[in-house]
Formats: C-alpha cells, sequence, structure tokens
C-alpha cells in the first residue's frame, strides 16, 4: 500500500515537472477569469514595479490604510496596507481568526482541502502545535545546521564556477541552497528536492486559479504522510523523527504531516526567493556589494533590510474578524476577511521614517516580513542563517559578478503571494 501511495505521488509530480513555473504563466496569463474579477485594489497587494510596490498600493496606505474590497465570490475583505494597521490585525489572535474553516465556509474552499499546520489553526490547537515545533527551531538546535548550510552553498557556488557562460542564479544558487536545507532539516531524501520546489511553487501560482495551490498543498500533505508513516517506524534525527522520539503520541500523522509541510511552505520558496531579490539587490548596488564581500559585520544589517525593502511574501495569512472590530477607527464586522499587505506596510513612511528606499546603512528595523504576533514565522532565524551565509559566500567567491541582461530584460512574477524574480542571470567574470 505504501509503495502504491508512492507510485502515484510521483506519477502526479512527473507530470507536473513537465511545466516549469514561466511556462505556467505564460500558459495562463492574465486571462483568467477569476483574477480579472479581482478588484484593482486588492490585485495592488500582488502586483509591483521592479522591486517597488505599485504606487496604487502607496496611495491606498495614505488615504486609506483601512480598505474595505468586494471579492466575486460574495464576501466583503479588507485590505490593511499601514504599518501599525497591520501589526493590530497580526498582533490580535483575539480579534481575528485563521482558522481554515472560514475559507471553506466562505470563499468555496473544500474543507478537506485544509493544509493543516500553524498558519490555519486558532488556540488551542495552535498554541500546542508551536510548543512542538519551537524547539526545533531554537538556536541551539539550529547550529547543528550551520555547517550543512555552509557545504550546500560552497557546494552551489563550486557547480556554478564549473559551468561557461552566463548562469541562472534563481535555478543555481537561490532555489537549491533553502531546498537543500530543508531537506536537511526534516531529514527527508534529498532525491525529493525537485518535488518540493515544485510543489511549494505551485501553491503561491494564482495564473492557474485560486483554488490550484490547494491543490498543490493536498499533493504535498499526500507525500508527507508517507514520510511521517516511515518516521514513525523507524525515527530519524531530523525535525520530524526528533518529535516522533520527544513527543510520540501526543501529535498525529495528520498534525505532523500539516507542520512537516509549513516548514516547506514557509522555508523554501520564500527564502528562495529573498536570496535571489538580495542578490539583485547587490549587482545594483557596486558599493554594498563591495562591503559585503570584505566587511564580516555588513551582513547581518544588509539581510535585515532586504527583508524589509524586497518583503517576499507580500500578504500575510487570510485572518477573519472574531467580531465586530475597530481597527485605526474604522470599524471591521464580524466574519470579514482581512489581508494584511506586509509589503505595503515595510515600506509604510511612518514607520522608516522615509519613502522605503533601500538604505544599506539603515538600523535593523522591527519590519513585517515574517509577520507579527503568535503567527509570526518560526523559522525566521533558519531564515536568517541561511541569507547570512549566502550573501557573503556569493560576493567573494564572484567578486567581479554582473548582470547577463539589462534590468529592463529581467522577468517577476505577475501575481503571486511570494514574489521574486523568474531568472537571475549572471556573468561570473
Amino acid at each position: 500500500m505504501e509503495n502504491t501511495l508512492r507510485t502515484r505521488f510521483r506519477s502526479r509530480i512527473t507530470a507536473r515537472l513537465g511545466r516549469t513555473y514561466l511556462s505556467r504563466i505564460q500558459k495562463y496569463g492574465i486571462g483568467s477569469s477569476t483574477i480579472r474579477l479581482l478588484p484593482d485594489d486588492l490585485l495592488a497587494l500582488l502586483r509591483r514595479d521592479g522591486l517597488d510596490p505599485v504606487d496604487r498600493l502607496a496611495a491606498l496606505r495614505a488615504n486609506s490604510p483601512v480598505h474595505k474590497v468586494s471579492l466575486p465570490f460574495g464576501m466583503d475583505a479588507w485590505v490593511v496596507s499601514g504599518y501599525e494597521e497591520s501589526k493590530a490585525v497580526l498582533g490580535s489572535p483575539d480579534g481575528f481568526s485563521t482558522d481554515f474553516a472560514h475559507l471553506a465556509t466562505n470563499a468555496g474552499v473544500a474543507a478537506e482541502q485544509s493544509p493543516g499546520g500553524l498558519g490555519f489553526s486558532d488556540p488551542p490547537v495552535h498554541t500546542r502545535l508551536r510548543r512542538i515545533l519551537t524547539p526545533e527551531f531554537t538556536m541551539r538546535r539550529l547550529r547543528r545546521l550551520a555547517p550543512r548550510i555552509e557545504a550546500i552553498t560552497a557546494e552551489r557556488l563550486d557547480a556554478m564556477q564549473a559551468r561557461s557562460g552566463p548562469v541562472d542564479l534563481v535555478k543555481e544558487f537561490a532555489l537549491p541552497i533553502p531546498s537543500l536545507t530543508i531537506c536537511e532539516l526534516l531529514g527527508v531524501p534529498y532525491e525529493d528536492r525537485h518535488d518540493f520546489q515544485q510543489l511549494a511553487m505551485d501553491r503561491f501560482d494564482l495564473f492557474a486559479g485560486t483554488t490550484a495551490p490547494f491543490g498543490a498543498m493536498s499533493e504535498s500533505l499526500a507525500y508527507f504522510r508517507d514520510v511521517v508513516a516511515k518516521q514513525r517506524r523507524k525515527p530519524g534525527d531530523g525535525l520530524l523523527g526528533m518529535i516522533v522520539k520527544e513527543h510520540g503520541d501526543d501529535i498525529d500523522d495528520e498534525e505532523l504531516a500539516g507542520l512537516a509541510d509549513g516548514v516547506l511552505t514557509g522555508g523554501f520558496e520564500t527564502t528562495a526567493s529573498t536570496i535571489a531579490l538580495g542578490s539583485l539587490v547587490l549587482l545594483r548596488n557596486e558599493d554594498v556589494f563591495e562591503r559585503i564581500r570584505t566587511d564580516d559585520a555588513a551582513a547581518s544589517p544588509f539581510v535585515e533590510e532586504v527583508l524589509r525593502y524586497t518583503s517576499a511574501v507580500q500578504i500575510a495569512f487570510p485572518r477573519f474578524a472574531r467580531r465586530d472590530i475597530e481597527i485605526a477607527g474604522v470599524v471591521i464586522p464580524e466574519g470579514d476577511m482581512v489581508l494584511c499587505s506586509l509589503s505595503g506596510a515595510n515600506r509604510d513612511a511612518s514607520y522608516v521614517g522615509d519613502d522605503g528606499r533601500f538604505d544599506p546603512r539603515r538600523s535593523p528595523t522591527a519590519h513585517l516580513a515574517f509577520g507579527h504576533g503568535f503567527h509570526r514565522c518560526v523559522g525566521a532565524e533558519l531564515a536568517r542563517m541561511e541569507l547570512r551565509t549566502a550573501y557573503p559566500a556569493l560576493t567573494r567567491r564572484f567578486p567581479r559578478m554582473r548582470l547577463a541582461v539589462s534590468p529592463q530584460e529581467l522577468s517577476f512574477r505577475k501575481l503571486s503571494i511570494v514574489y521574486g524574480v523568474e531568472t537571475l542571470p549572471v556573468h561570473l567574470g
């Protein structure tokens, strides 16, 4: 039975691997009827002009940081684009719920498509699961991954150096580092990393339709159920094996598969996009490139500013008002959905004191790139470790690296919850 499930999963994945993420965009395009029906004020949360949010989002934030929009399936939703306003929503578990049941009830998503995990759960379920997962992300336990992250990064640099002609930093550097790190963290086979990449990217692709991401979640969960079953029989030294050893019957297989899927979702595509976007920032700023290459102390503040400035995760998990609740003088009715724009909040002048431009000398700020409150990303420190390793290693190995195309030729994702550059071709020099 186990082998049959594995075979079925792999057959579905093989069909997907024939289509790259870019070809999916070209196939579906902006002509999707669902996307066309979404209001412009909502689409402004997902659109960018290069690395910058579109002007419409800035106008919304300035004029109405808590703004009502009507969705095509009969729901009212609220776009929250200000920094303090977003913190007020994200930091209020008593006022807002992330329970998946709200999407199943109000947005036409099947209840069985729930991915489980931390993102779509409320206390006390969320509290119990986070208590189980958090110890695996303490700095003490993460330090054991540091040598592997350094080795993975060095291996990718070696592979790049062995190539002739332009190299795509997205494919050869940004994607493999978090993919292999997640494999190491979870304790799953390395040969599955391509499956991970496709599954993680599919769930953030809105061009395939608004329910397509939930199909990707279902496939991912099917795979992780298989992995969890193996870990139950023979626990390894990875995150899943450690949870089985330490918590045993305190967590069931479905919950553990959901946690694994959440680690994949939160730790792969988001980090990969940030590595690529931060590399682009370096390539466009020679003085910053040189500082990261020569000054060990420059990496940490650079990483924090890149996280704030690029805001790869553009929207937080949807919240639903538990009751009529007032945010910044606006009453959000009970049951309405709230979408917080992390990219908008991180550029708020009331928070950063300017227009949000990239400033490598800016003191680290309390940005919302990892969210805020009790749903703040549990893997934030792991992502920081990868970023602080990747950027200095890249600049030191290839000090004369430069873009192989003009900045205007770069292609960015058109409408995606996780923003990113499709390819980043460079000459290594």
